[in-house]
Formats: C-alpha cells, sequence, structure tokens
C-alpha cells in the first residue's frame, strides 16, 4: 500500500484539534440544521474567499441545483461546457434545464467567449450560461460577463475546482451571478462532503437559504426546496482543515514545481494560464499527443503502482443517455478529453516519490516513440 500513489489524497485535520470540536457538538446534541459550526465556517469562509456571502451545501451538485432553482433557470435552456466532470451536467438535468453545449478554447480548455457569443446569437432563448474554471484555471471572466450582459443571460460559474484561486486581485468566486464550489474529499479544502454557493445580494442569500432548507424559513413555509443542508459533523471538518490551506497550497506549488524541472524534455502540452490569476495548483494536468498514448501509458503507469485519471473524460456531449439532439459536435472539447491526463498530485507528495512518478512518465513515453520508429 506505501508504494502505490493515487492521483489524490484527502487532507486529514490534527487529530486533537477535530476531536474537540466533536467534543462541542456531543455537548450540546446539536448535530444539523445551521447549527454554530455551519455558521462559523460560513464566516470563516467569507473571510478566506474575499466573499460577501456564502452558503454551505452537502456537496457541491445540490449547491448548482440550488443556484439554478433561485435565479429562476429551471426547466429553460443553459449554454455549458462539455469539459468537466459529469456532475455540471447532472445538476442542469435534474433541474429540468436543457444543455446547449459551447465548445472551449484549445488553450484554457474553459468555455470559449467567442463560441458563446455565436451560439446565443443561434439561441436567443437561452436563459443561463455555466462555464466552469476547469482545474481551477480561471475562464476568461472579463469577456464571459460582457456577453452575459449584452444578452441578458444569467451567469453561474462551476468553480468547484478553484477553492482559492484569486483573480485580478479579488476571490474568483466573486464572479458572475452566483459561483458553487465543492468540498469534496479529493479536494484541496474539504468538509469531507459539502459544498457552497456564492451569490451578491441579500435577496439571493435568503432565497438560496430558505431553498436550501425545504423552503422553510422558521415555521413558515415560503417555496419549494430541497433538504442541501451541511451538518456539523461536516463543518467540523471543515473548520479544522481551514486554517492549514495556504500551507497545503504552498506545498502543492512545490510539488508543481518538482513536476516542471523533471518534465521538461517530456512531449507533453500543458493548458494556458492567466497571468491573472493567483492559481490553487490542484491539479497537475497534461496532455498527451493522442488517446493511444494516454491509454497505454495509463497501464504502465498502474503497473508501477501509479494511479493517474483522465480528467476530464468523456467530453460531456457525447454522452450516451442524451437526447440526440444535445449530442451536438465540440471538437476541441472532444479531443482535449481523449488526451488529458492527471498526474498525483497531494501537498505531502514526496520528492522521491514525484522523481518516481516522472521518471516512470518519461519512461512509458520514450516506449512509445520506439515504438512507431
Amino acid at each position: 500500500m506505501e508504494n502505490k500513489l493515487y492521483v489524490t489524497k484527502s487532507r486529514l485535520p490534527d487529530k486533537e484539534k477535530f476531536f474537540r470540536r466533536l467534543e462541542e457538538i456531543f455537548q450540546t446534541a446539536w448535530i444539523t440544521n445551521h447549527g454554530c459550526h455551519v455558521r462559523n465556517l460560513e464566516r470563516s469562509l467569507c473571510d478566506y474567499l474575499d466573499v460577501d456571502e456564502l452558503l454551505l451545501c452537502n456537496n457541491g451538485t445540490t449547491a448548482l441545483m440550488l443556484a439554478l432553482q433561485c435565479a429562476g433557470l429551471a426547466g429553460k435552456k443553459i449554454a455549458l461546457t462539455p469539459y468537466t466532470y459529469v456532475a455540471t451536467l447532472s445538476a442542469i438535468l435534474w433541474m429540468g434545464c436543457t444543455p446547449v453545449f459551447v465548445d472551449v478554447d484549445p488553450e484554457t480548455m474553459c468555455l470559449s467567449p467567442e463560441k458563446l457569443r455565436k451560439c446565443l446569437q443561434d439561441s436567443p432563448d437561452i436563459a443561463g450560461v455555466l462555464p466552469v474554471h476547469v482545474y481551477g484555471l480561471a475562464c476568461d471572466v472579463e469577456a464571459l460577463d460582457v456577453i452575459c450582459r449584452e444578452n441578458g443571460t444569467t451567469l453561474i460559474y462551476d468553480a468547484a475546482q478553484a477553492f482559492g484561486c484569486r483573480y485580478a486581485g479579488k476571490g474568483l468566486l466573486n464572479y458572475g451571478d452566483y459561483s458553487i464550489c465543492s468540498f469534496h474529499a479529493t479536494k484541496l479544502f474539504h468538509t469531507a462532503e459539502g459544498g457552497c454557493v456564492v451569490s451578491h445580494s441579500a435577496a439571493a442569500h435568503q432565497a438560496l437559504s430558505r431553498a436550501r432548507a425545504f423552503g422553510h424559513e422558521g415555521d413558515t413555509h415560503y417555496c419549494l426546496g430541497i433538504n442541501a443542508k451541511m451538518s456539523e459533523l461536516h463543518a467540523v471538518m471543515g473548520l479544522s482543515l481551514l486554517p492549514g490551506t495556504e500551507e497545503e497550497i504552498d506545498r502543492r506549488k512545490n510539488v508543481h514545481t518538482a513536476y516542471d524541472a523533471l518534465l521538461t524534455s517530456v512531449d507533453l502540452a500543458f493548458p494556458r494560464r492567466s497571468s491573472k490569476l493567483d492559481w490553487n495548483y490542484a491539479y497537475y494536468p497534461v496532455l498527451l499527443p493522442d488517446e493511444n498514448s494516454i491509454l497505454r501509458v495509463q497501464e504502465a503507469l498502474a503497473a508501477q503502482d501509479i494511479y493517474t485519471r483522465r480528467y476530464f473524460y468523456p467530453a460531456l456531449n457525447t454522452l450516451p443517455y442524451l437526447k440526440a439532439e444535445w449530442q451536438v459536435s465540440c471538437p476541441v472539447a472532444e479531443n482535449l478529453a481523449s488526451r488529458a491526463l492527471c498526474l498525483p498530485l497531494y501537498g505531502d507528495l514526496e520528492e522521491k516519490q514525484i522523481v518516481r512518478i516522472a521518471a516512470s512518465l518519461g519512461k512509458a513515453l520514450a516506449g512509445l516513440s520506439l515504438g512507431k520508429e
């Protein structure tokens, strides 16, 4: 087991600090329904992420569903990227929305503003736009903001992978009409299971808060809602981990730097990162020449107990359960999805392990090149 290297490794808090917080829960017997630990974590995250309003949820998918519902987008057409994790699409489908896939920029791997503009011209009944900050790499937020305002469409960012990122000097979750984040155990900050939705007005925050709790506020029922509350147990995990998050980002940055140095001579491509972005170094994505290469490299690395992941495969517009009319061609996203691979990355990945991964990857790619000769 010690020699196995997985693509992610969940951070765990200091046991004593974690158990002290758990003891507080046992003393009060308050386990859910927006207790003091959830409220404390919401305030702490507002400060850390540089946002005014933040609502904790039981996961990132329900957070996205709440944003769609409270923005009045349920049952409407939503333009979205095909290059992301399937949960982005799942939330849209669960809300009865029609997905309209818009291809991505080949360099940033995020939704293309130019293609979005054309899509909105061709389909003026699109009510919302859902880009994703893929790998925590910021979308072209300035261009997307202009396009959405010109067309009167609601802009919701899936920032599930972007916790702690800053863009042009402010928290990345400030952009758009809403932003959602995931606090799943695989993320650099997590609550084991959890997520949040960020909004930018008191009215939106109140609507989200009511919808999160079955539509209730106190004993009064106001609207359609769902149970999307975070428990006190999960909030305690977040409160225990949050203070060490900057240190975790620094450690991940060091892992990135080590990978970069070791892979300079290897035939790989990487997504482009904006100079305005202070990144969280949440992933180490690489682009291989083609799908055959990726399959053979994954097999070779797995034989060495190095387990990579095809984040994100397949392109969502190709999923077999979609209606035929939704499966539009997105050649850039489909190409990227066939070639992208994420290497193991977490803060306590040791130098010797990084060397081992880089050497195994280089050897696997060299073997592919020899096989072509």
